[in-house]
């Protein structure tokens, strides 16, 4: 069963003329991330990898095509971590950096501290050697487009805007030494207030890894994600007994049924058995296990063909 590999492209609602390369990108993620496996890579650097991937992807809303902020800016969120001894390095609100979530290991292997942010988060940046890179170079044409929109429309819902442009990426990962890790990404909320932080960063919230259990990855409504702490709830009912399936499905609805919040999850277990549930309408993913892409989009699909085919 292992190494294994899962990733997301964001819960939410993908319209019809990005859904191809919304899908085509995590396919591509979990290639690369994949092959880090294959190559005897931990599963910290297929996460991460993977990620990177994905922020580097202007389809979605982490690193490059990351949602604006009230005022037009751009604040990034990641997290990771390290089920070996439950390392985590998280940043938040941090700007122009590439690659926030590479970062965020930076956070976990140069420092004890578990989350910098803002300011402090680049100065760290700085200190790395991480390149500074010019804010317009993460801001593409669409992202400016759902800012104006949202704008210029008084009655305009940050959520279902925000659902629209699709939200965090994130991966989970089990290798071959039986190591578990997840990775989270994100561009925030579409115009957010000025330094808010979402559940991205948070640990718990956005994503956990614990060896002895498994890991998970969240997106979504990331308040509402934060009020369950969601990742961990699933652990929980992991630890209590449930499969990756049954526990994630047992959190989305219980944070759907207490707080009104939709989102999804990436789930896998220490054996390697892994799921994808979301309540939203849409989640891109794909995942990568004994040469196998695994992936789908819509509630109930999920394809598969041998990993080495072409896309």
């Amino acid at each position: 069963m292992l190494p294994v590999l899962v990733v997301h492209g964001g819960a939410g609602f993908i319209p019809k003329e990005r859904v191809q390369m919304s899908c085509a990108g995590v396919q591509a993620a979990v290639r690369g991330g994949y092959s880090k496996l294959q190559g005897q890579g931990s599963a910290m650097d297929a996460v991460v990898e993977a990620v990177t991937l994905l922020e580097n992807d202007h389809h979605y809303n982490a690193g490059l095509g990351s949602v604006l902020n009230a005022k037009g800016e751009v604040e990034m969120d990641a997290i990771v971590m390290d089920g070996r001894y439950l390392a985590s390095g998280a940043v938040s609100a941090v700007r122009k950096v590439a690659n926030p979530i590479q970062l965020a290991r930076l956070v976990m292997d140069k420092t004890s501290h578990l989350c910098l942010t803002g300011e402090g988060a680049s100065q760290f940046a700085r200190s790395m050697g991480v390149p500074e890179v010019p804010e317009e170079s993460l801001i593409t044409e669409y992202a400016r487009m759902c800012w104006k929109k949202k704008n210029l429309a008084a009655d305009a819902n940050p959520v279902e805007c925000q659902m629209g442009k699709m939200g965090t990426v994130g991966a989970v990962a089990v290798d071959a030494e039986g190591n578990i890790a997840c990775a989270t990404s994100t561009g925030g909320l579409l115009n957010k207030m000025e330094g808010r932080v979402g559940d991205t960063a948070c640990i718990g919230c956005g994503g956990y890894a614990d060896n002895r259990v498994g890991a998970v990855s969240s997106t979504g409504e990331g308040e509402a994600i934060m009020k369950v702490t969601l990742a961990r709830l699933i652990l929980f009912h992991m630890e209590q007994g449930c499969s990756a399936e049954a526990a994630a499905d047992e959190a989305l609805a219980y944070m759907k049924d207490r707080v009104g919040g939709l989102g999804g999850v990436l789930v896998v277990d220490h054996q390697g058995e892994w799921s994808v549930r979301f309540s939203s309408l849409q989640m891109a993913w794909a995942a990568a296990q004994q040469q196998t892409l695994h992936y789908g989009l819509n509630t109930g699909e999920h394809f598969t063909q041998n990993i080495d085919d072409p896309y």
